[in-house]
């Protein structure tokens, strides 16, 4: 079953936004992960979404491959750069 991992997340200093960016594509493709949406401003139809939020939505082939992606050393890199200014909620859903 395919595995869907949703962020919300708010960016304050944009500093590192390339590297984790970069290091987080790479963490997605490797494990086979493929990026829906990312970085965008959902309309909101129900409640209430922060205008400083962002959402990315990413596909995996499965919860494994997901979770893999979550503890790879490539994404750990990828947190690492933001020197803890990434805010965010993160879910996986299997469907």
């Amino acid at each position: 079953m395919a595995a869907y991992v949703i962020a919300e997340f708010t960016v304050g200093d944009s500093t590192w936004v390339e590297t984790y960016a970069s290091l987080a594509t790479q963490a997605t493709l490797e494990h086979g992960g493929e990026y829906l949406a990312r970085g965008v401003v959902p309309e909101t139809l129900e409640g209430s979404f922060d205008p400083d939020e962002r959402l990315a939505i990413l596909r995996f082939p499965d919860v494994d491959a997901a979770r893999a992606w979550y503890s790879s050393e490539t994404y750990s890199k990828a947190l690492a750069a933001t020197g803890g200014a990434l805010r965010r909620r993160l879910f996986i859903v299997e469907t």
